[in-house]
């Protein structure tokens, strides 16, 4: 197994992931979050994760650089 096939495999994972969340996202919207207890409150989880970002200073706009320079040279 050679390593773009390694990346090959993860991008692809990686892909249904973000997928996922996105059909997490408009279903928690369109249905509620109470009503989602498969999937739990997504949207909650990701405004708490914006709001620690911005809690951190500095470093949470570093880390968030990094996560979407990740995201977009996958």
């Amino acid at each position: 197994m050679n390593f773009d096939m390694v990346r090959k495999t993860i991008s692809g994972i990686t892909d249904v992931g973000m997928a996922l969340l996105a059909l997490a996202i408009v279903a928690s919207l369109l249905v509620g979050p109470t009503n989602m207890s498969f999937l739990g409150d997504v949207v909650g989880n990701i405004t708490g994760l914006v709001k620690s970002l911005g809690s951190a200073g500095l470093a949470g706009l570093i880390s968030l650089g990094v996560v979407v320079w990740l995201i977009q040279n996958k």
